[in-house]
């Protein structure tokens, strides 16, 4: 049974920062960071492939960095310059298969999933 355990979450002021980790039991071809609100569909924050190739969406460029210990089989995801709208429960995902040099922003692209863990950005 794959497992994927995030950490990190928790409650900050804007313009602060997180930084989420990801362990899992499975050496993926890439991973993703993704988050969601209720209400809305799970959006793709961050994704990386098994040679550190990292991929962000528009609304986290230049503020997050996704970033992985191989040896270690941990996700990480640093979170800079915080804005309310970065409020929301965010997931580790992991792919299975052979795509080694993949980068997907897409949850369809991703078969195991973790449990999340809440961010709160709020003054």
């Amino acid at each position: 049974q794959v497992q994927l355990v995030e950490s990190g979450g928790g409650s900050v002021q804007p313009g602060g920062s997180l930084r989420l980790s990801c362990t899992a039991s499975y050496s993926s071809p890439y991973m993703g960071w993704f988050r969601q609100v209720p209400g809305k569909e799970r959006e793709g924050v961050a994704a990386i492939n098994s040679i550190g190739q990292p991929k962000y969406s528009d609304s986290v460029k230049g503020r997050f960095t996704i970033s992985q210990d191989k040896a270690k089989s941990t996700l990480f995801l640093q979170m800079n310059s915080l804005k309310p709208e970065d409020t929301a429960m965010y997931y580790c995902a992991a792919a299975s298969g052979t795509a080694i040099f993949r980068r997907s922003l897409v949850p369809d692209d991703y078969y195991y999933w973790g449990q999340g863990t809440q961010v709160t950005v709020s003054s």
